[in-house]
């Protein structure tokens, strides 16, 4: 038998991430909200108009579709994937691509895709952060068993968990490091930055049909969700940090569950730890493989997520060109030398408690939150414009000789005016739409 792996295993599986820089690509994920046009009710997992029937018809040609007790559950094309969530939420897993130009392409062509089949099936989906009309019991589960261990556990560790998992909707994107010392430098920038990330792209002000006294209500909900796995691991701001480091943070996450023959085993709350020395209750005698540990990682949801590449999980949904934006954002701060310099000196000073307070406190005020001496709206305009300068030294040009930068013009015009999706929203449901929710479901329609 193979000696039980050692925590120092599990760290050197992060590092089989690193990549020279000529190799650096960026992945982006989006979800949506599902609804039925004439009812405007949440979309069920069966039936005539039904998540089942979306997956069945976009599977075909390259797309193949992956099952869960005989069930279509996702679709696979290569790199890219289009999965559910919890309360069907329909997320586009992007390929790791090497331009915002081509990610841009791989989103409209999915979104064209969909467009097709929800006119069929008198579906629409809504780019934005959280589910506006509809309470936590009129959202359909799905039939995956991994969802069934996280709603059991969720309520015994916090109020939050099962909203984030059936009524939010977020966008994130993926990026690489090239060493260990590259990766903790990038985590710590951006677990920085996150909190003006949930500011600048609040999207998400209403709650069963009213204003929810938040600008992000997705963002409101990780506030309150198993503190244990989700925000701003503090080990991420020593000046050792590394991925032994997070490796030993993540330990400490209590598991939810591992998969043998094919099928789920409930541990959550159970240590890993305990794992590694053969007391898992579940599975006495055994010992944690190497899939083990890639499973017990994703079921972590800090604000930065380390895998082999680092994941930006701190942004709503929101309309197409926000998509967009957020890997345009965060390539051009992070991919460049000298704006990443440039970002690394605006958080150099930061705090983790700092940090943690802006996270607290952005998903209710946004760009207009306190910091220091000022708020985050001159931030937030600050970190666009480097951004900005860094795209536009890159400089990757599609067809029509248009760089990278175009992609951010959404964000540059919110610092402007200082004002968010949400707040426009907000502004709409007050004036125009005389306080009838059901006119966001048309305004934040994907078309």
């Amino acid at each position: 038998m193979n000696r039980p792996l050692t925590s120092s295993d599990f760290a050197a599986w992060f590092a089989i991430g690193c990549k020279p820089r000529s190799q650096w690509r960026i992945g982006t994920e989006h979800e949506k909200i599902g609804f039925c046009m004439d009812t405007l009710r949440p979309i069920p997992y069966e039936g005539e108009r039904s998540i089942r029937a979306v997956l069945e018809r976009l599977a075909g040609g390259d797309w193949q579709a992956v099952n869960e007790n005989g069930l279509p559950i996702a679709l696979i094309n290569g790199m890219a994937s289009v999965t559910l969530e919890p309360g069907g939420q329909l997320e586009l897993s992007g390929a790791p691509l090497d331009s915002i130009h081509a990610t841009c392409m791989e989103t409209t062509g999915h979104l064209q895709a969909l467009k097709a089949i929800s006119s069929e099936l008198r579906i629409g989906f809504l780019g934005m952060g959280f589910q506006p009309r509809w309470q936590r019991d009129d959202i359909p589960w799905m039939p995956k068993e991994r969802y069934a261990v996280m709603r059991r556990y969720m309520p015994l560790v916090g109020n939050g968990g099962l909203d984030m998992m059936l009524r939010t909707a977020t966008v994130q994107a993926n990026l690489d490091f090239s060493s260990e010392a590259d990766m903790a430098r990038k985590m710590r920038i951006s677990l920085c930055l996150q909190p003006l990330v949930t500011a600048l792209f609040a999207a998400s002000p209403f709650e069963e049909g009213k204003p929810s006294g938040y600008l992000s209500r997705r963002g409101a909900c990780w506030l309150d969700t198993d503190a244990a796995r989700t925000g701003i691991p503090a080990c991420a701001f020593e000046d050792d940090f590394g991925f032994q480091a997070y490796t030993e943070w993540a330990l400490d996450a209590p598991m939810y569950l591992v998969m043998r023959d094919g099928r789920y085993v409930d541990c959550a709350g159970s240590s890993f730890r305990d794992f590694m020395l053969g007391r898992l209750p579940q599975l006495p005698g055994q010992y944690p493989t190497m899939d083990d540990w890639e499973v017990h990682i994703s079921t972590l949801f800090p604000d930065v997520r380390l895998k082999q590449y680092l994941e930006m999980r701190g942004a709503d949904a929101g309309p197409w060109p926000w998509i967009c934006a957020l890997p345009a954002l965060w390539k051009g701060l992070l991919y460049d030398t000298q704006a990443e310099q440039a970002a690394w000196d605006m958080i150099a000073d930061w705090s983790h408690a700092e940090v943690c307070a802006l996270r607290q406190a952005a998903p209710a005020t946004a760009m207009r939150t306190p910091f220091r001496e000022s708020t985050l709206l001159p931030l937030c305009e600050q970190m666009v414009d480097i951004s900005r300068a860094g795209l536009e030294r890159l400089n990757i040009c599609n067809e029509a000789g248009e760089n990278e930068a175009r992609f951010l013009t959404p964000l540059m015009l919110a610092v402007a005016s200082g004002q968010t999706q949400a707040d426009r929203w907000l502004a709409a449901w007050q004036h125009e739409w005389d306080g009838d929710i059901s006119r966001v479901f048309a305004e934040a329609m994907h078309t």
